[in-house]
């Protein structure tokens, strides 16, 4: 169920809004209400890891398989770049 909203911001804010949300195509009612899930979901899991909104969108875009060692391929990416 969606329901209206009236906010009163100022009209810079409102304005660079738009803009953010015109350069990501997204709709400012969907920035607002995905700030507000981000925020609110936070408080509710604050005591687990809290990542930034940026980290959140890009947990689960690739597939790794179980036996990843990351550090190993951290190590051999820096023993490359420095040989």
């Amino acid at each position: 169920m969606e329901t209206k909203l009236t906010l009163r911001l100022n009209d810079h804010v409102i304005e660079r809004a738009k803009l953010y949300a015109r350069s990501h195509n997204i709709s400012l009612s969907k920035l607002i209400e995905s700030y507000l899930d981000s925020v609110t979901r936070q408080n509710e899991t604050e005591k687990k890891t809290s990542f930034t909104p940026l980290v959140e969108s890009l947990i689960g875009v690739i597939d790794l398989p179980a036996d990843f060692d990351y550090k190993k391929e951290y190590h051999d990416y820096l023993e490359k770049k420095y040989k």
